[in-house]
């Protein structure tokens, strides 16, 4: 599908995230020159052609208090580690799951799970929860825990590349 000027200026004004305003897609229609329905039309025509995955948000845990959040990286079989990263994905306290290639000798980790939580106690209890759920019980693993935040927000494709208006 081929972008229209509209669509890319529509698209670069969601980057930054939707307002939070008790109608957010008013205000983007505001600023990109469009009626509030008509955002709302085009958006779903973008994610009827595929052009857009899904619509998201980006949680600023630290904010409202989830300061204890832990990536945990395990070493599962090659053969096993799709099923289980999918099983992973779908439990509703991961925010994060991913395959990712071992780097060898070193890491041996190839799938990676981010639980948050307010205290480190919670969430390593989560993990231990995890792990006999979804039987990784016997599979190494370890839990690095956040020490300190550079950056958080969700991709930009448009307005890095100044693209949009």
């Amino acid at each position: 599908m081929e972008l229209s000027p509209t669509d890319r200026r529509l698209l670069a004004a969601l980057e930054d995230g939707l307002p939070l305003v008790a109608r957010p897609y008013a205000a983007i229609a505001a600023r990109v020159g469009l009626a509030e329905v008509e955002v709302i039309e085009r958006l779903q025509g973008l994610l009827d052609a595929g052009v857009i995955k899904r619509l998201g948000l980006v949680v600023r845990h630290h904010e409202i208090g989830y300061r204890a959040n832990a990536m945990t990286v395990w070493d599962v079989p090659d053969e096993a580690v799709d099923r289980v990263g999918q099983a992973l994905a779908a439990a509703p306290d991961v925010t994060l799951c991913y395959r990712r290639p071992r780097r060898l000798p070193t890491w041996p980790y190839n799938l990676f799970a981010m639980v948050h939580g307010r205290e480190r106690p919670a969430v390593l209890e989560r993990i231990g929860q995890l792990r006999g759920e979804y039987g990784l019980a016997d599979v190494p693993h370890a839990v690095l825990f956040s020490t300190r935040r550079f950056k958080q927000r969700g991709a930009r494709y448009f307005a890095a590349a100044g693209v949009g208006g």
